[in-house]
């Protein structure tokens, strides 16, 4: 059964989501609702993934508060209220 993710990006992808830092998805799993996310959105998969497929290494994903990277079922069911974040780390001296 389908539900509602929340979405949030920094304010610098702001423009791969028509200008909101904030919207919602309909998915079934976690892994779906990235589907969902990059399916609704394809101007984020050139600032998430590089070239190779591989997560670019200052881009963090949550779901929930959890780094994605760190959640073993990604074929969990999803929940109304859910969210998914992506967070760009800022480097530099």
């Amino acid at each position: 059964m389908s539900a509602t993710i929340q979405i949030t990006v920094p304010g610098l992808l702001a423009d791969c989501l028509g200008g909101k830092r904030r919207t919602s998805i309909e998915a079934e799993s976690i892994d779906g609702a990235l589907a969902a996310m990059l399916g609704k959105f394809p101007l984020l998969r050139r600032h998430i993934y590089d070239d190779t497929g591989a997560q670019r290494q200052h881009v963090l994903l949550f779901f929930n508060g959890e780094n994605l990277a760190w959640i073993k079922d990604r074929a969990a069911p999803v929940r109304n209220g859910d969210r998914l974040d992506v967070i760009q780390a800022v480097s530099g001296g």
